[in-house]
């Protein structure tokens, strides 16, 4: 594998604040991603206290029936001691999901290393699964490459009630022939088989999305310690209890500050993330017909769409005695995260970072700051095979990434016209049409009845011409196939759909390909933090 990295031509405005405006990254963030800030983050965490022991062990329990590496073992054991935590997350995706969720853990791993050697103390990798988000829709589907585009594969299994991923079975024979499916459109490899076997295997094993999602993820990762917990595991929720408390008795001043630190943002010429509200209550309730999001109204919480309705107190005593049915939205997620965990380091997507934009306040209100905000590493995958359909194509990563392949295609194949051939073709169209005016002219003085089948004839003749044209561009393109295969080839694999190949593909589509060392591998590279796309040669 090589490494090499590019500047994207579509930048995103609220990245580039936080990369390059002082006094932007000030005014919505806490701590820089510099040696003092993690210096400054860890000192505050020294300060704070952690239920540690409960903590590791609600770890350690989850983790259990997905097997727990030695070093995973270790990880822990430092949790209940000072371990500080390098976390990020993602919603559990069929097949891992799409290739920047172990972009995400290999960013997560990675900078845990870092830190523990820069600091001299115990940092950890931790990955948070949302499994408590009820959008299966987000969750059941990958992509595969076919034709130069990418083709979404969605796993077809009706659900009704908004239930959240890890309350929410999948049919195991219908996900076993959905994943065959997929594996057999990536097409047979050495590495096919064994992949396939383990997948399958992990169907049968697992039930819902969530534990399917782990145990992939868990496998991928073992040699690395990553330690995963799901969001809605209910001995987590039971840990969460007092904090699930604060949040009911703060819900008001946090909801203002949201919406205020968003008015703002949006004040600076960015998009708002999360259209907040003052009444927004950033909280879930699990009702009997799904997971509903609760608002403000009146002193009470409520959700009028299935008609729920508790006051402050009857909220405490839910967070109390039932913490499993409270869930918390994507405002109120970053701060229980930081409750629970000691987080040095926080490692998410543009998308999260720019809703953590707005709740700085949001943490000072629950006594605490907001930890160092690490932009995940953002990679694409570069084959051989991509690599020399680039250089015979002569085309620029650049020019892939800014979307000019279409126009480059068009182009070429402008290029291989039979210039010749369109001229006779449009002459014969133009000699034919004066002859047909000419009868015309002739059929209207003698026999205006024919009109209308000699109407039908042109059209006719004229239908042929079009059939005629189609024919010699498909002939150009047949005998300038192999080219016309590297344009696809560059499209589907590199920017399928204008979009980056790691929000589409799953890692499976590569590992098909270079095997599941490829996770190792990746893990090796010496990428930098600095925003830039990371261009990896395979």
């Amino acid at each position: 594998m090589d490494l090499d990295t590019m500047e994207l031509p579509k930048k995103n405005k609220l990245m580039e604040a936080y990369r390059h405006d002082p006094q932007f990254f000030h005014k919505f963030f806490e701590y820089e991603m510099t040696p003092i800030g993690y210096e400054e983050r860890a000192a505050e965490l020294q300060r704070r206290s952690f239920q540690r022991e409960q903590l590791a062990a609600t770890v350690e329990n989850y983790m259990k029936p997905f097997g727990i590496s030695d070093l995973a073992a270790r990880y822990i054991q430092e949790l209940s001691e000072d371990a500080l935590v390098v976390i990020g997350g993602q919603q559990a995706g069929v097949l891992t999901g799409p290739l920047y969720s172990v972009h995400k853990a290999i960013s997560v791993v990675l900078l845990a290393q870092k830190q523990r050697k820069e600091l001299g103390k115990s940092v950890v990798p931790v990955f948070w699964i949302a499994g408590e988000d009820h959008d299966i829709n987000e969750i059941n589907h990958t992509y595969t490459a076919e034709a130069g585009k990418a083709m979404k594969r969605q796993f077809k299994q009706p659900t009704i009630l908004k239930t959240m991923a890890s309350d929410t079975h999948y049919d195991q024979k219908e996900m076993t022939v959905y994943i065959r499916k997929i594996f057999k459109s990536y097409g047979e490899t050495s590495y096919t088989q064994k992949l396939l076997r383990d997948v399958l295997q992990t169907v049968e094993q697992q039930q819902n999305f969530t534990d399917f999602f782990t145990s992939l993820m868990n496998d991928l990762f073992t040699a690395h310690g990553l330690l995963f917990m799901d969001a809605a595991y209910k001995p987590l929720r039971q840990l969460e209890s007092p904090y699930f408390s604060q949040m009911i008795e703060n819900t008001e001043a946090m909801a203002k500050s949201i919406y205020y630190a968003e008015q703002q943002l949006h004040t600076y010429g960015h998009a708002k993330p999360i259209e907040s509200e003052e009444q927004d209550a950033n909280l879930f309730y699990v009702h009997d017909t799904g997971r509903v999001l609760l608002r403000r109204k009146d002193g009470k919480f409520i959700n009028e769409q299935v008609g729920v309705s508790f006051t402050e107190q009857e909220m405490h005593t839910i967070a109390k005695n039932e913490p499993w049915l409270l869930s918390n939205n994507v405002a109120t997620r970053p701060i229980m995260q930081d409750l629970v965990f000691p987080v040095l380091a926080f490692v998410g997507g543009p998308g999260e970072i720019a809703y953590w934009s707005l709740l700085k306040e949001a943490f000072h209100i629950m006594g605490i700051n907001m930890p160092v905000v690490v932009p995940r590493l953002s990679i694409t995958l570069v084959t051989r095979q991509v690599q020399e359909a680039l250089k015979l194509t002569g085309t620029t990563m650049n020019q892939v990434m800014n979307y000019e392949l279409p126009e480059l295609l068009e182009k070429w194949q402008e290029q291989q016209r039979d210039e010749q051939f369109d001229r006779l073709l449009a002459e014969t169209k133009n000699q034919l049409q004066m002859q047909y005016e000419q009868l015309q002219s002739h059929l209207e003085a003698t026999d205006p009845g024919l009109l209308q089948l000699l109407d039908k004839n042109l059209q006719f003749h004229n239908s042929q011409f079009e059939y005629l044209q189609r024919k010699k561009e498909q002939s150009i393109l047949l005998k300038n196939h192999v080219q016309y295969e590297r344009f696809h080839i560059i499209s589907e694999q590199l920017f399928p759909e204008g979009s980056l190949q790691e929000r589409l593909y799953s890692p499976y589509f590569y590992m098909n390909q270079f095997g599941e060392g490829m996770i190792d591998e990746l893990l090796k590279q010496p990428y930098t933090y600095n925003g830039s796309h990371q261009l990896v040669f395979l």
